[in-house]
C-alpha cells in the first residue's frame, strides 16, 4: 500500500469533516456526542464513531431529525413514544416546577423522570403520559445547586441543570427534595466518561507521531481545525462544562458561561489582524484568561491554530499571523499552559522553527520557548510598558530611585524578581563589601512596603499602572526605591561612601514620620542640620523646603492642642446640648478654624527657630552637618530598628496595652510607646525560641517562658524583616546549624498551625 494510504488509515479519523461542524468552522443543528476516553480498541485506538445523541428539539419537545439517517430516525421516534414503564433504569422520579418562557405562568407543573443517560419530563405520571422534553446527560453538563438566595425571593428551593441546547430550572417546595435531585443529577454527571473534543483527539495523534514527520503533515493537511483560518469558531477547541458563571464571583465582571467566553475569545483575537493599537485588546484577552483560569489552555490551542499553517504553503504566502505571535509572546510570559497542552505547545515551536523561511517567526518561536522555562504565575497581566516590549523582545527599562535624588535605570524582563533588582543594584552602587542587607520597596508620599525577594518586578510595575489610571490626578505616585534593609552594622560605616548616605536619609525619614524618639530641642537641631546639609551656609534668599519635610508634623499639632481651641470669655454649654443644631454646627467650624490658625501659629514659630540654629551653623560642611545628625539620633539606644505600628498588646503576664511601636534590629526585638525612648518590653535575639502568625491579625514572639502577643496589620512585613535578620546573621555567623527556620507561605493559618520559626 502506498505510503500516502497507510498515513491515512493510521492517522487520519473519519468524520472530522463532521464534527468540525460542532467544534471549529460551522454551526448545525445537529449535535453529536464525542467518543469517550474509554472506548478504545484492543488493539488501540482505532476510529473516531459519530454517533448521534442529543438532537436539537423544537420548543414543544419533538426532535428535530432532519439529516439524520433513515435508521436512527426511527430508532429516536420509537424512543419517544415510549412509555415510562419500558424505561427500566429509572433512577429518581416525582413532580417538579419548571420555569418556562411566555405565557402567564412563569413555572409550571411536570412529571420528571431521571435514567441513566437523560432528564426527561412528561405531561403527568400516567403510563400513556406524552414525552415533552429530555436532556441527555455527559460529563459536560453541570448542576447549580439550591441556595437560600433564591428561596427568600420565590419561597421555592430551585436547582439548575445545564446541558449543551437546553436549560432546566426546576422549583420545589421542599429542601431536602431539591437537594435529593441535585445529588442524582450531579452523581449521574460524574458517572460518564469524560468526552473529548476533536482537537484532543488531533493532538494525542500528533504526540504519538511526532518522530514521523509525513504523518503529522498529512494530520495537519486532513484537518482544517488545527490551521489557520479566518472563519470564526462556533465552539471551544476543548471541553468545557455547560453552564453560566452567575453563581460565582465573577459575576460582576460581566464573564457569562465559559464556553461562551472561550468563542468570544477566538473572535478577539481575530480582531487583533486589523486592530490598529493591539495593545488594549492584548490586555483584555490576558485579563479574562487572569480571571478564568480554565481559558488559558482553550487559549494556547486557539493561538497554535492561527499561527500553524502548511508546509506546503509556507514558503508560497507571507505568514500573516504576526499579532498571533505577539499574543503568544505575551501569554508564554504571563501563564503556563496544563502538561499537555505544553508539549503540544513545544512541538509547534519546534515545527515552525524547522518549517518557517520568515527569520521574525523563528525569533518569536525560540523567543517564547525560553520565555516557557522561566515562567511563574502571574499576579497581574503585562503592563502597556511590558507588552510593547514583549511585542519587540526586548527588555524594559525600570527606574529604581535611592535615598537622596539618585535613580537608576535597571533593564528587566517578565520574569526579573526583586533579588535580582537588588542584586543589580548592589553591584552599580558599588555596595558589594557592605554588612548591611537591602531590599527594594514599594513608595508613595504615604507610604512604603518592602516588597518580597521572590517577587516579580513587572507585576509591581502593572499594579502602579492601574493606581495611577484609577486616580490619574493624585500626587501620591508610587515608584520602585532601593534601600537600607537589615542595619546589621551602623558604626564602620564610611562617611565616603553611598552607604552612610543611605544611613542619613532613612534616619531622617523616621525623624519627619515621628518615629525617632527625641526632645523638642533636639528635633529643632536636627532640622537646622538638615538645611545645612541641603542648602549649606544660611541665606535670606535661599528658598528653604517646608516644615513638613524636616520637623515632625505630630509635634506641632501637640503644640497647638496645649493652647485652648475657644477664646476667654466663650460660654461652655451642656454636653449634647447644642448637638444637631444650627449654633453648634457654627461652633464646630469657628473651633476648626481657630484650630487651624493654631496650627499656622505655631509652625511659624517652629520654623523661626529652626532658622536661628540653622544660621549658628555657618562653616559646616555636607559630611560634617550629616555626621552631627547621626550622631544626635544615635543617642536613642533602639537606632537602627525598623518600627511597626502596633494595635494591640498582650504581655506573657496579661498586662495589655494599646498603640504601640514594635522595634525589631539586629540584636533584639522591643515594643515601645509611641513617643517613648524606653522599651516597655525587650527581647534579645539569641533568646527567641520561635516567632509566626498564630491568626489572621496576631504576631506571636515566644522567648523561653515569655510570649509576646500582639495584633498589627503588617504582619508580612514584620515575618519578612525578621525572616531577613536571621538569615543575614546566619551567613554572617558562617554557621548553617545556629538558626532553623521553617518557612511557610500561608497568611492565616489557624492557632494549631501556626508557622513557628524555632530558633
Amino acid at each position: 500500500m502506498p505510503l500516502q494510504g497507510l498515513c491515512w488509515l493510521v492517522c487520519c479519523r473519519q468524520g472530522f469533516s463532521l464534527l468540525a461542524r460542532d467544534h471549529g468552522e460551522k454551526e448545525e443543528e445537529e449535535s453529536f456526542e464525542l467518543r469517550n476516553q474509554d472506548e478504545h480498541t484492543h488493539t488501540g485506538r482505532g476510529r473516531l464513531e459519530v454517533t448521534l445523541s442529543q438532537p436539537t428539539r423544537t420548543a414543544n419537545g419533538t426532535p428535530c431529525l432532519s439529516g439524520v439517517p433513515e435508521e436512527k430516525r426511527s430508532l429516536i421516534t420509537k424512543k419517544s413514544k415510549m412509555t415510562m414503564d419500558e424505561d427500566n433504569e429509572v433512577l429518581v422520579k416525582g413532580w417538579l416546577l419548571r420555569e418556562v418562557q411566555g405565557g402567564w405562568l412563569r413555572q409550571r407543573r411536570f412529571w420528571f423522570v431521571l435514567t441513566t443517560d437523560s432528564l426527561d419530563y412528561y405531561s403527568g405520571p400516567d403510563k400513556d403520559a406524552r414525552r415533552l422534553g429530555t436532556l441527555v446527560l455527559t460529563s459536560l453538563c453541570s448542576v447549580l445547586w439550591p441556595d437560600k438566595h433564591t428561596y427568600k425571593q420565590t419561597g421555592y428551593w430551585s436547582l439548575t441543570v445545564y446541558g449543551r441546547k437546553h436549560c432546566y430550572r426546576l422549583f420545589t417546595k421542599h429542601y431536602n427534595e431539591a437537594v435529593h435531585w441535585a445529588c442524582a443529577v450531579q452523581k449521574l454527571i460524574d458517572s460518564k466518561a469524560p468526552v473529548e473534543t476533536p482537537t484532543q483527539l488531533l493532538i494525542q495523534d500528533i504526540e504519538e507521531n511526532k518522530f514521523n514527520p509525513e504523518v503529522v503533515e498529512h494530520i495537519y493537511e486532513h484537518n482544517p481545525i488545527l490551521r489557520y483560518t479566518q472563519s470564526p469558531l462556533y465552539a471551544p477547541l476543548l471541553p468545557f462544562s455547560y453552564g453560566s458563571l452567575h453563581h460565582t464571583h465573577m459575576t460582576g465582571k460581566g464573564y457569562t458561561s465559559i464556553r461562551e467566553e472561550a468563542v468570544r475569545l477566538f473572535n478577539c483575537l481575530q480582531q487583533l489582524e486589523s486592530a490598529r493599537e493591539p495593545i488594549p485588546l492584548i490586555q483584555g484577552i490576558l485579563q479574562t484568561c487572569l480571571d478564568l483560569r480554565p481559558l488559558r489552555d482553550e487559549l494556547y490551542c486557539q493561538l497554535i491554530k492561527q499561527t500553524s499553517v502548511l508546509s506546503s504553503l509556507v514558503q508560497t504566502q507571507p505568514n500573516p499571523q504576526l499579532r498571533y505571535w505577539q499574543l503568544l509572546t505575551c501569554m508564554s510570559c504571563t501563564f503556563l499552559p496544563s502538561c499537555s497542552i505544553l508539549r503540544y505547545l513545544r512541538f509547534h515551536l519546534k515545527r515552525v522553527q524547522s518549517l518557517s523561511v520568515d527569520p521574525e517567526v523563528e525569533s518569536y518561536a525560540s523567543f517564547i520557548a525560553q520565555a516557557l522555562e522561566k515562567t511563574r504565575g502571574r499576579e497581574c497581566v503585562p503592563s502597556w510598558e511590558e507588552i510593547q516590549g514583549l511585542m519587540g523582545r526586548q527588555e524594559i527599562l525600570c527606574t529604581v530611585h535611592y535615598p537622596g535624588p539618585g535613580c537608576c535605570q535597571i533593564p528587566i524582563t517578565s520574569h526579573t524578581t526583586a533579588n535580582e533588582v537588588v542584586r543589580k543594584m548592589v553591584e552599580r552602587l558599588g555596595l558589594q563589601d557592605s554588612r548591611n542587607t537591602f531590599a527594594l520597596f514599594e513608595q508613595n508620599t504615604c507610604w512604603e512596603k518592602a516588597i518580597g525577594g521572590s517577587t516579580i518586578i513587572a507585576d509591581v510595575i502593572t499594579r502602579f499602572e492601574n493606581l495611577s489610571a484609577k486616580d490619574p490626578d493624585s500626587d501620591c505616585k508610587c515608584r520602585l526605591c532601593f534601600k537600607l534593609y537589615c542595619l546589621l552594622d551602623t558604626e564602620n560605616i564610611s562617611t565616603d561612601s553611598i552607604e552612610y548616605l543611605f544611613l542619613y536619609e532613612q534616619c531622617h525619614e523616621m525623624v519627619v514620620r515621628g518615629q525617632l524618639p527625641a526632645c523638642e530641642d533636639d528635633l529643632l537641631s536636627l532640622a537646622a542640620l538638615r538645611l545645612q546639609c541641603l542648602l549649606g551656609d544660611f541665606s535670606a534668599l535661599s528658598p528653604y523646603p517646608p516644615l513638613e519635610q524636616l520637623f515632625p508634623a505630630e509635634v506641632v499639632e501637640a503644640r497647638a492642642l496645649l493652647a485652648p481651641v475657644d477664646p476667654p470669655g466663650c460660654p461652655s454649654f451642656p454636653g449634647g446640648l447644642l448637638a444637631g443644631t444650627l449654633w453648634g454646627h457654627k461652633r464646630r467650624q469657628e473651633q476648626d478654624q481657630r484650630l487651624r490658625a493654631r496650627l499656622r501659629e505655631e509652625g511659624a514659630v517652629v520654623m523661626s527657630a529652626i532658622l536661628e540654629r540653622w544660621k549658628a551653623l555657618t562653616g559646616y560642611s555636607r559630611r560634617d552637618s550629616m555626621a552631627a545628625y547621626l550622631t544626635i539620633a544615635r543617642q536613642w539606644s533602639g537606632f537602627g530598628c525598623t518600627l511597626y505600628e502596633v494595635d494591640f498588646y498582650i504581655s506573657s503576664t496579661g498586662s495589655f496595652s494599646q498603640k504601640l511601636w514594635l522595634g525589631v534590629a539586629a540584636s533584639c526585638v522591643s515594643l515601645y510607646r509611641q513617643g517613648d525612648a524606653e522599651a516597655l518590653e525587650s527581647l534579645p535575639i539569641g533568646q527567641i525560641c520561635s516567632y509566626g502568625v498564630s491568626d489572621s491579625n496576631t504576631f506571636r514572639i515566644t522567648a523561653g517562658d515569655r510570649d509576646l502577643l500582639f495584633e498589627t496589620s503588617k504582619l508580612t512585613e514584620i515575618m519578612q524583616l525578621m525572616n531577613a535578620y536571621f538569615s543575614a546573621t546566619r551567613r554572617q555567623l558562617g554557621k548553617d546549624d545556629c538558626i532553623s527556620m521553617e518557612t511557610n507561605p500561608k497568611l492565616h493559618p489557624s492557632l494549631l498551625e501556626l508557622p513557628s520559626h524555632p530558633v
